[in-house]
């Protein structure tokens, strides 16, 4: 299942974010590349134990948390902490997959990559390239929204982001853990939740149909949840 998430950052946050990464040092991508990563990624990093690393990424788990939506299709356990990118002219990332486990250095902290997640900070009018493609049961999806819009989409996916022709492409990426392992149980789940939600603002919450589908959501959930 591939989402996108509209608005995750207003445009007060994308800039306050970007004040901070911006003024940043920032360092080879490859510093968080596992092996086959290493082979086809070439763009610039900030370093994820940075101060400016974590007062953004700070910025954009607050939105996630208010974010309906993103909750709705990730059903998240544990959230890896974001990391930021960006791709200057010629740089790009050929197609990879993701690690399976993320580990953040230094902690016992460690997820498995159910999800993962690119949070767009530039706006697209200002570099050409740069595309995430995402390729998956759903088809082959090229992706560039405007900054502060995000992608869901699962970490089993092959992917890949088109070499940046002009200007400097900027972002934010991360994985998840969701408490439902299987993505079509996933699907499952979420096209439930959007229905009950359609059905409650035609119906009410007391509605007898929409209780009972209220109820066959939290069913399913405790049935597939690792919590």
């Amino acid at each position: 299942m591939m989402i996108a998430i509209p608005d995750l950052l207003d445009t007060a946050a994308v800039a306050r974010l970007r004040a901070i990464i911006d003024a940043a040092a920032w360092v080879n991508g490859n510093v968080t590349s596992g092996h086959q990563s290493a082979l086809a990624k070439n763009n610039e990093q900030l370093p994820e134990s940075s101060a400016a690393a974590k007062e953004a990424g700070a910025i954009v788990l607050d939105a996630l948390g208010k974010s309906p939506l993103f909750f709705a299709a990730a059903l998240p356990l544990k959230v890896f902490p974001p990391l930021f990118n960006r791709y200057g002219e010629g740089q790009a990332f050929g197609t990879h997959v993701d690690n399976a486990i993320r580990i953040q250095r230094g902690t016992e902290f460690r997820i498995r990559s159910d999800l993962s997640i690119t949070v767009f900070l530039e706006d697209p009018a200002a570099y050409d390239g740069g595309e995430l493609v995402v390729e998956d049961h759903f088809g082959v999806q090229r992706v560039k929204l405007p900054a502060g819009h995000a992608v869901l989409y699962p970490s089993s996916s092959l992917h890949h982001v088109t070499p940046v022709t002009r200007g400097v492409r900027v972002a934010s990426f991360f994985w998840l853990q969701s408490m439902i392992r299987d993505d079509g149980n996933r699907r499952i789940l979420f096209d439930l939740d959007q229905a009950v939600q359609r059905l409650t603002g035609q119906l009410g919450g007391a509605d007898r149909s929409v209780i009972e589908l209220t109820g066959v959501y939290h069913n399913l959930l405790r049935t597939w949840a690792d919590s």
